[in-house]
């Protein structure tokens, strides 16, 4: 019996693959990094060997997990106005630059790649089977791929927008696909459609013109002498950003609002949810059983913080809140004075702990992707209070499929929120709708993180999975939209207008010179 046990086991390994897996998510926000250690906890879990670089260390130490400690990029956004609500309140400076973004972005990855922690990997003689890297802006990162002469995959936060799709199709119709940046639901009006045409315009050519350039120039210098030692010829870097195996989003075909994809973009949205999920604490586990009325949780998330409100904003909605019968959790960083007796502040929640108890109610966020995704994952409806970047669009979009209402954030907030409050305590809908699209998001053909695995050692077993590449990536844009033929039609209608002229008017002059002759 030992024997068969020891035969077994050792079977099973052999049919077990591992793969050397870099993953990279160097943005210094947190939100991002939550997405990147679910997808790394899942790949270790299968076994893979993961070296990963991130701006948030894992506080745990994993089997099988090498952390490249890139947290100093933290130091991009310090001092920066747009990540200070109260700086928005007083600015109303809301409205995302596209320049501003790129260059940021560009920032953030030239100095990951600078950092001495990943220039010891880029320098030592590992190897990888595939590189996973976070998508935003810039494609630097596909440079490891070239140098690690492996296959990309993209991991891009948001849904299928026509920024990553353009690296592996054409890009969306701006007609009826959305971008992160707009609050607009499809079907557009015609200044809607006009807006997301001038809006992948202007994106195209600021990176044409100022970011790719300066990508190109650190790719060719910075990666160059690293190929030459590894005996690889440095590929072109327009050709190189356009060769990813595959994306896979954050999103889920349950809010709708998704243009066709190709193959090779996968959906994973929910990812960073780890299921069965995690007991609640104590206190807050008895709290919110002894909540007779129900619990409210609000949270402006991890990057926005509820401690930068002004203080009279935070006594107002202490007072709102304080008019409840409901029990209130409210994620605040420091401490308040005078809080009612039904409000109950935490430094730190365990957000999806809180939305997975039955007797939560809704919950006020700023309706950032993963929140979002979190609210859809447990059938918790939502009152938004978007900020900045994708949160407006995602909001919208909740309250399109009838699991949301929409709160301004000004120094009006508590009086923002009274109605909507109001409304979602008196109106079921919003939770039935909720509950609905939440038997949609987990009816899926197989577990998520299932997905995860297939879709990156499929690419890693096919040598990049070729089979699945849309061929409309490298199509030129003459011949996608017929411009050789429109002019070679033009050519035709202007060879017979010139014939017929010419046939025409001789026999015109014939005519006229019988005339004169009689």
């Amino acid at each position: 019996m030992k024997f068969l046990i020891f035969i077994c086991i050792l079977y099973f390994f052999l049919q077990t693959e591992a793969y050397k897996i870099l993953l990279c998510f160097p943005l210094p926000v947190k939100s991002l990094n939550i997405l990147g250690e679910g997808i790394a906890r899942h790949l270790i879990e299968a076994g893979h060997e993961v070296t990963y670089i991130t701006a948030f260390p894992p506080k745990e130490k994993l089997t099988n997990l090498e952390v490249i400690d890139v947290s100093s990029n933290g130091k991009i956004f310090e001092g920066d106005s747009v990540l200070d609500i109260k700086n928005i309140l007083e600015t109303r400076a809301i409205q995302a630059d596209m320049s501003y973004l790129q260059r940021t972005f560009l920032d953030i990855a030239v100095t990951t790649l600078q950092h001495e922690n990943v220039k010891r990997i880029l320098h030592d003689d590992q190897n990888f089977d595939v590189v996973l890297a976070d998508y935003l802006e810039v494609e630097l990162y596909a440079a490891f791929a070239a140098l690690y002469d492996c296959p990309m995959i993209w991991i891009y936060s948001m849904g299928a927008h026509w920024l990553p799709l353009r690296l592996i199709d054409a890009p969306a119709n701006p007609a009826y696909s959305m971008d992160y940046l707009t609050p607009h639901i499809p079907p557009f009006s015609f200044s809607q459609r006009v807006q997301q045409l001038w809006s992948q315009v202007k994106w195209s050519y600021l990176k044409e013109v100022y970011t790719l350039p300066k990508e190109e120039s650190f790719y060719n210098e910075f990666f160059g002498p690293l190929l030459s030692n590894r005996g690889l010829l440095l590929p072109p870097y327009r050709e190189l950003i356009y060769d990813a195996s595959m994306i896979l989003a954050n999103e889920h075909h349950a809010m709708g609002n998704i243009p066709s994809t190709p193959q090779n973009f996968r959906f994973i949205g929910g990812i960073h949810i780890q299921t069965p999920v995690k007991p609640l604490p104590k206190d807050l586990q008895t709290l919110m059983d002894n909540a007779e009325h129900g619990v409210i949780y609000f949270s402006m998330g991890s990057t926005w913080k509820s401690k930068d409100i002004p203080l009279h904003l935070k006594e107002d909605l202490l007072d709102m809140f304080g008019e409840l019968e409901q029990t209130v959790i409210w994620k605040h960083e420091e401490s308040l004075q005078n809080v009612p007796k039904n409000v109950h502040i935490v430094h730190w929640a365990p957000q999806t702990s809180i939305l997975a108890h039955p007797n939560c109610l809704f919950f006020i966020t700023h309706g950032g992707h993963l929140s979002s995704t979190e609210a859809l994952h447990f059938g918790v409806p939502i009152i938004g209070v978007p900020i900045y970047f994708d949160q407006f669009i995602n909001v919208n979009k909740a309250v399109n499929k009838g699991f949301a209402l929409i709160a301004e954030l000004d120094v009006h907030l508590a009086d923002n929120l009274r109605t909507p409050i109001q409304k979602m305590l008196a109106d079921p809908s919003y939770r039935e709708n909720a509950q609905e699209l939440s038997k949609i998001y987990h009816d899926r053909p197989m577990p998520v993180h299932q997905e995860l695995l297939y879709s990156v050692e499929h690419v890693i077993r096919t040598g990049g999975a070729p089979h699945l590449r849309s061929p409309g990536l490298h199509v030129p844009v003459v011949q996608k939209l017929y411009l050789d033929l429109i002019a070679i039609i033009l050519f035709i209608i202007f060879i017979v207008y010139k014939a017929f002229k010419r046939v025409f008017g001789k026999r015109r002059g014939q005519r006229s010179w019988k005339k004169k002759r009689n």
